[in-house]
């Protein structure tokens, strides 16, 4: 199985333009550039994946509790990596997402090729990023 690298303008390419450090960070050794980057990852990632799988999320309670799950393990990761909630974090968090799922073969698909019903793991856990970032009012 080959796996192909995320396309140009994707929002693969875009998270992977974050840096990922496993040094914990303060919020001065986040630049300017870093924290524009990351929301502009963030933005990218709720217009592709977001926005339609949020909406689906409160149509189905079922998928709503999931994703709440994923809101919950995302807030655990990070603090057990010293982390707090924020844009940078959030976009490094999604990136290992995406870096995960394509080296299992997967790629973001386009909005309108989701069946949330039948959503992926990742995806689920993509969605509860930008949940998580809207919520902490990270976009």
């Amino acid at each position: 199985m080959r796996v192909r690298s995320p396309r140009t303008g994707s929002v693969g390419a875009r998270l992977a333009s974050v840096l990922v450090t496993s040094e914990p960070l303060s919020a001065t050794d986040i630049s300017a550039a870093d924290l524009v980057s990351a929301q502009s990852a963030l933005d990218q990632l709720m217009a592709q994946a977001g926005v339609d799988g949020l909406v689906a999320a409160l149509q189905n309670p079922g998928m709503l509790a999931l994703i709440d799950q994923h809101v919950a393990a995302i807030r655990e990761s990070l603090a057990a990596a010293g982390r707090g909630v924020d844009a940078v974090a959030l976009a490094r968090y999604a990136r290992s997402v995406v870096a995960v799922a394509c080296r299992h073969g997967r790629q973001l698909p386009a909005a309108a090729d989701i069946d949330w019903r039948e959503a992926d793991w990742y995806l689920l856990r993509l969605v509860a990023v930008c949940a998580l970032a809207d919520a902490e009012g990270c976009l």
